[in-house]
């Protein structure tokens, strides 16, 4: 998609909100690298990630996701702009650019780690910008990140075949426990495609969380905490467009990405 037409999608996406406005709740952001030097649209510069940042340490109310789960369950009261802050994949980037960040406004966040990758010689971007343990590890220590399972290979679990995807799973949880000590508890779906029904209920029988797509606010007593809805930010998002989608809206535009990549991920395993 060309710059202007995600700008003229981004643009009628905030029409959409004007005229059809959403219910208030706590907002969950996708963010995937900053600063890694990729030509990608979800690779945001450094700066901008740090204005965003201090927008959301001014402007919002920055949740931990186990204290956003509470929320959502009734059992915490809703703060006002209840905002999550997810990683996906595991790059080197996140501890170089982001997690010095995220500890200057004092932010938590939640990394989704597709463990394959952990130490490798790649990234599922192709590239040598793998995460090391060590890494992982360093972000655990500042007390602020939350660690998630993204699958171990990045593999897609609406097409896996069920036999498996237990595999997948379990072994993404043990290399996170044998190198950090964490437990974990949340998990996030490749591509945030929705699962089969064998990988539902997988995914619902080994973790508390699970997270998708979605680009609008979960709703307390609503939502079901295996159906995160998430809200992908992107470079062409500038400040303008992320806040709109810190407040829950932009929903329009995650529509048309999904009719995008019905097509896009045909023929995809990951």
């Amino acid at each position: 998609m060309s710059s202007f037409a995600r700008q003229v999608l981004k643009g009628t996406a905030a029409t959409v909100d004007v005229l059809r406005p959403r219910a208030p709740g706590v907002v969950v952001l996708i963010y995937h690298c900053v600063g890694g030097g990729r030509a990608s649209s979800v690779d945001l510069p450094v700066d901008l990630f740090e204005e965003q940042a201090a927008f959301l340490a001014e402007q919002a109310s920055v949740l931990d996701l186990d204290t956003a789960l509470e929320v959502l369950a009734g059992r915490h009261p809703m703060p006002a702009g209840a905002v999550v802050l997810t990683f996906d994949d595991g790059t080197a980037d996140l501890v170089e650019h982001a997690l010095p960040i995220l500890v200057r406004y004092r932010l938590p966040a939640t990394v989704y780690l597709a463990t394959g990758f952990v130490d490798g010689p790649r990234t599922i971007w192709g590239d040598g910008g793998a995460l090391s343990w060590a890494g992982v590890r360093e972000m655990v220590s500042t007390g602020l990140v939350t660690l998630g399972s993204h699958t171990h290979s990045h593999v897609l679990l609406d097409r896996l075949p069920a036999g498996e995807v237990a595999s997948e799973l379990d072994r993404s949880v043990e290399l996170i426990g044998e190198h950090t000590g964490v437990q974990v508890a949340h998990f996030a779906y490749p591509k945030a495609l929705e699962p089969s029904p064998d990988a539902d209920a997988q995914v619902r029988a080994r973790f508390r969380s699970a997270a998708l797509a979605g680009t609008k606010a979960n709703v307390p007593g609503l939502t079901d905490p295996h159906r995160l809805a998430r809200s992908p930010v992107q470079v062409s998002d500038g400040m303008r467009w992320f806040a709109r989608k810190a407040r829950g809206g932009m929903g329009f535009e995650d529509t048309a990405r999904r009719v995008l990549n019905r097509r896009r991920y045909a023929g995809a395993t990951r």
